[in-house]
């Protein structure tokens, strides 16, 4: 008899201690003028339409895994604010760090006058990266800022302009950084033309039929067609695809990378901004294979919801530039600096390394026989790493048709729900998890059945 669902086997995790739920007193609805309508209205008058927003409703507060929107609806929050909240919102811990560093001064700017929360992060963030040798942290603001930093390092360090990246791959909305993304809509469109000296290599795909020896073939032929190897500064991936669809890249594919670009001294960066900080159950996603890049690019759960971005890399690599070469106004801004701390903090002190895994595990198992009973023949691939997981939806499986309406009717019955849930993919027609590591059984219980209710909903809508 034929599978309803196709999902990779497992390895058993190590059995975390398990997170406790958070209490949090219920207040009451706010005035009609604080409605999520009249809020979109004036939304929609202030805000430019390309800013788009998964959910109509608008956030009163938040605690852990939960969020109240501002008519005291409660929802579970599968999204983790597009994986920035591995530690959940407001985990206080962080808030106190937060606090107490705006007790003493909020900026100084690093360039003018340093302080030692800086320091001590990228210390930090140095002992956590893979591999022996020395390091060193440049910390900015924003994910794209960071990848806009590791080019202009490998750039500097090699005296070469080349970049290579992949189909698939999310590296940022700047114009440096949409160079690099592999993907049209909706973040390329119309805003062209790119920079020149970057090309785009094949990623491994099932779904396409391209191997690892494709895609390997394809990036040897980038060589002899486009992209002169000894022009070529660094080969940037996202050890799992973020926007892309939260696909894993094959360990032998990233072993096969790092000999790459030792064979003709190009630089490897790891693209970890959605991946990093636990979401796949070690602290960077790279771990996994094995393998030590040179550069990692860093942001979204490193400080638990405060904005900071970083590179850290090779300390031969990162002194490259020249004093002043790097930097900006906010950059590794002294509240962030100090919530990143407390953030990495209560990853390492509350498992959610191991909690990860066991998460994963959870998700996929539930998932599996979810998608069997619920929607026959239509949950094609349930695929990542530890609790950085997507469920992808077809028409049948003889086709395997993306079916992307599906998956934002899913959506949409879910936030009726009271769950949030977010789409990824090529197509459009994967859900990814980003729920907070610190959630509870209970809590993650409560919002895989609801995802169970509004698949049920949207497949009857469908068949209809």
């Amino acid at each position: 008899m034929a599978s309803t669902v196709k999902t990779p086997a497992a390895k058993k995790p190590r059995k975390p201690r398990a997170a406790k739920a958070r209490k949090i007193a219920v207040v009451s609805t706010t005035p009609a003028e604080q409605s999520n309508a009249a809020l979109l209205a004036r939304r929609e008058a202030a805000v430019p339409r390309g800013v788009a927003s998964a959910a109509p409703v608008f956030a009163e507060r938040a605690e852990n895994a939960e969020l109240w929107d501002v008519e005291g609806k409660r929802y579970i929050d599968f999204a983790g604010g597009i994986a920035v909240l591995n530690t959940g919102h407001r985990h206080p811990s962080v808030v106190a760090a937060a606090k107490a560093q705006e007790d003493k001064y909020t900026h100084t700017s690093f360039q003018v006058v340093p302080y030692e929360p800086y320091v001590a992060l990228a210390e930090k963030l140095n002992a956590l990266a893979p591999g022996d040798h020395a390091k060193k942290s440049l910390l900015v603001t924003t994910g794209a800022e960071a990848v806009e930093n590791a080019v202009k390092i490998a750039r500097a360090a090699t005296g070469r302009p080349g970049v290579i990246a992949f189909t698939g791959g999310y590296h940022g909305r700047t114009l440096l950084t949409l160079g690099m993304t592999g993907k049209i809509s909706p973040y390329k469109k119309d805003v062209g033309p790119f920079p020149s000296d970057i090309f785009r290599a094949p990623f491994p795909s099932v779904r396409d039929g391209i191997t690892v020896e494709d895609a390997l073939t394809g990036l040897r032929n980038l060589f002899l067609t486009d992209a002169q190897p000894d022009r070529v500064a660094a080969i940037i991936i996202e050890p799992v695809l973020g926007e892309g669809g939260y696909t894993p890249v094959p360990f032998e594919m990233m072993q096969a990378l790092r000999q790459i670009c030792d064979e003709h001294g190009i630089l490897l960066i790891a693209d970890e901004i959605q991946a990093g900080f636990g979401r796949t159950g070690t602290w960077f996603a790279i771990e996994h294979s094995g393998v030590v890049p040179d550069l990692i690019t860093v942001a979204k759960s490193m400080a638990g919801g405060y904005p900071i971005a970083g590179v850290i890399g090779r300390a031969d690599i990162m002194d490259a530039m020249a004093p002043g070469g790097l930097g900006g106004t906010y950059g590794g801004n002294p509240v962030a600096c100090a919530a990143a701390l407390a953030a990495i903090e209560a990853i390492e002190s509350e498992g959610l390394l191991a909690r990860s895994l066991e998460m994963g595990e959870t998700f996929r198992a539930r998932f599996a026989e979810i998608g069997a009973r619920v929607a026959p023949y239509r949950m094609w691939d349930i695929r990542g790493l530890g609790a950085m997981l997507a469920v992808e939806f077809v028409t049948d499986f003889e086709t395997a048709t993306p079916d992307a309406a599906l998956v934002k009717s899913i959506c949409a019955h879910a936030l009726k729900r009271g769950l949030i849930l977010l789409a990824c993919g090529m197509h459009g027609n994967a859900l990814r998890i980003m729920v907070p590591l610190t959630a509870s059984d209970e809590i993650i219980a409560e919002g895989i059945a609801i995802f169970e209710a509004a698949l049920a909903d949207a497949v009857a809508e469908q068949t209809a």
